[in-house]
Parts: C-alpha cells; sequence; structure tokens
C-alpha cells in the first residue's frame, strides 16, 4: 500500500493522440442524446394524451 508520501514519475511529454477523433465524438453524442431525448418527450406526451383522452367525459 501507499503512504501517500511517495513521489510518483509523470511524464512531462505526454502528448495526446487522435486529436481529431476526440473533437467528433462529443457531438455524436450529443445529437445522439438529444435524440433520445426527443423519443422519450414524444412518449410521454402521448402517455398524457392518452390518458387525458381515457379520463374525458364524452358524455356533456
Amino acid at each position: 500500500m501507499s503512504t501517500g508520501k511517495e513521489e510518483l514519475d509523470l511524464e512531462e511529454d505526454f502528448v495526446a493522440e487522435d486529436t481529431e477523433d476526440n473533437n467528433e465524438r462529443p457531438v455524436e453524442v450529443a445529437k445522439t442524446n438529444l435524440t433520445k431525448r426527443r423519443i422519450i418527450d414524444n412518449y410521454l406526451d402521448e402517455r398524457r394524451l392518452q390518458k387525458q383522452l381515457g379520463d374525458y367525459d364524452y358524455d356533456l
């Protein structure tokens, strides 16, 4: 186990590779999340409307 006082050697020359791929991934994830959110919102809206139709008093 580490005592917490040990010094760790860190590489100062670290360069992130594939920076072009990293820039496009969040955009795709955001689009996917937005699409999923819209699907969920549409489904919940449809359920709410179906419930309103079921609760509607047609004997007015």
